[in-house]
C-alpha cells in the first residue's frame, strides 16, 4: 500500500504529486490548540479546496468527489488499529494517509 508521508517537523509546507495526468498541489497545516492537521488542495494551480481536516478513516476532500475527480482515495489509517483519531503525535508514526487505488 502506498501513503503520502507528511513531514510533522516542517509545517506549514507544501508538496506536490501527480495524479491521472493532473499536478495537486497540498498545503499542510496545524492548528496547535486543538491538535489537527488540514490540507489545501490546488490542482493544475488553481485552488480547489481550503482547510479539509484530516480526519481518521474518512476519505480526504470526499465532499468534493464530485467535482475533483482525478484524486485517488487517501484515507488516514492505522494498519494496526490502535488509533481512532489523527494527532501530532500519530500522524506519520501510527496513523498514515494511504492512497486507496481505484
Amino acid at each position: 500500500m502506498r501513503y503520502i508521508e507528511i513531514n510533522k517537523d516542517m509545517v506549514p509546507y507544501t508538496f506536490q504529486m501527480s495524479f491521472n495526468g493532473k499536478v495537486h498541489d497540498f498545503e499542510v497545516n496545524y492548528n496547535h490548540e486543538y491538535d489537527f492537521f488540514t490540507l489545501d488542495l490546488a490542482i493544475d494551480g488553481e485552488v480547489a479546496v481550503l482547510g479539509e481536516k484530516i480526519v481518521y478513516g474518512r476519505p480526504l476532500f470526499s465532499a468534493f468527489e464530485s467535482t475533483i475527480t482525478s484524486l485517488p482515495y487517501i484515507v488516514p489509517y492505522d494498519v494496526a488499529k490502535e488509533e481512532e483519531r489523527v494527532s501530532y503525535e500519530n500522524l506519520g508514526e501510527k496513523v498514515f494517509l494511504f492512497i486507496e487505488e481505484v
